[in-house]
């Protein structure tokens, strides 16, 4: 987990009557199993405005990461609260002067386990007219119409490279519910393979491993290089970003905490990885008592959702909160910062 340093005039937007939690403690001991927004959520009211009132320690050597034995410790900043690190059980010194952490696992900014999947192998592709590009399953052996690990298959098609790649069936259509624009087509991961030997346009493939059975048409890709440990910390997107939640991978309707949910805005929207977006569930359809004209009540929030795996038109994000039962249609929008601060 990195995080980027905030300097003072930042912090000042935060206030000790208001910024902070009631119960904030002076310091707190990071145990492990703690993650970057369960520390947030100890000190502040709102957990993504941690960079407002982090600040970084350069006696320190790589502050911006914080490990179990740590102590993370509130102080006065010029009449703001800000938030120091002290390094825990672990630090040695070698000489006067120069100290080193022997190699510990940083805290991770959220739950990765809800995520990894995600992180690591599923994709998203922009543009359909891509998959006319792609290789493809056209068969096995002994005529099966479906294959597990140590079955071989044979797709056609051109495969980049050698060694592993990855196999995938065509999942949701990504639509924008106002304009009916396509935003993504989910590839969703069903195993890997291991590349033997190509003749003209076939490629010859053993399965090692497979979380659903292997289908005709299934499509087939090199694997991502792509680290699982990501760049992301709490904070609100730079602009405004006003979206809907479009869909929850597996078909689920109602949303609780730590569900991975599909957001209708991504890249284009200035969205990346680690912002924050408030959910805000439609108010209640009413007949006006008097005219009987139907009303929509003003929308209630409901949650926090963080962006973990932005694309171009659309993002995959990770539900941190929900004070009630979210669904499909709710909708996305940049938290004030205003909210339970004082700015000047």
């Amino acid at each position: 987990m990195v995080m980027v340093p905030v300097g003072g005039a930042q912090a000042q937007g935060l206030t000790w009557e208001e910024g902070l939690q009631r119960d904030a403690p002076d310091r707190y001991t990071v145990v492990r199993g703690d993650t970057l927004w369960d520390i947030s959520g100890r000190f502040l009211r709102h957990p993504w405005q941690w960079p407002e009132v982090w600040q970084v320690n350069p006696q320190i050597r790589n502050p911006h990461l914080i490990y179990p034995g740590d102590v993370v410790y509130l102080y006065d900043c010029n009449g703001r609260p800000c938030l120091g690190l002290e390094r825990g059980q672990g630090e040695v010194r070698l000489s006067p002067g120069v100290r080193t952490t022997p190699h510990r696992e940083a805290i991770e900014p959220i739950p990765l386990e809800a995520v990894q999947h995600f992180l690591r192998e599923h994709r998203v592709i922009d543009d359909p007219e891509d998959l006319d590009e792609l290789a493809y399953v056209v068969g096995a052996d002994d005529h099966r119409l479906v294959s597990g690990a140590g079955d071989r298959l044979y797709a056609r098609g051109r495969v980049a490279g050698g060694g592993r790649v990855g196999l995938y069936r065509i999942g949701e259509h990504y639509l924008d519910s106002a304009s009916g624009e396509l935003l993504g087509l989910e590839l969703e991961h069903v195993g890997q393979a291991r590349r033997q030997r190509s003749e003209d346009d076939i490629v010859v493939l053993e399965v090692t491993s497979s979380r659903q059975e292997v289908r005709n048409d299934d499509i087939v890709l090199p694997l991502e290089s792509r680290e699982l440990t990501t760049q992301f910390y709490p904070r609100p997107p730079e602009g405004e970003v006003d979206g809907r939640i479009l869909a929850v991978p597996g078909g689920v309707r109602f949303i609780g905490h730590l569900q991975v949910v599909a957001l209708d805005r991504g890249r284009r929207d200035g969205l990346e990885p680690g912002h924050v977006l408030l959910v805000e569930q439609q108010g209640e359809l009413v007949s006006d008592p008097r005219t009987s004209e139907a009303l929509r009540l003003p929308g209630e929030e409901a949650g926090l959702v963080m962006v973990f795996r932005p694309y171009e038109k659309m993002s995959y994000g990770l539900v941190m909160k929900a004070s009630r039962t979210l669904a499909v249609g709710d909708r996305v929008r940049s938290p004030q910062r205003a909210l339970g601060t004082a700015q000047r």
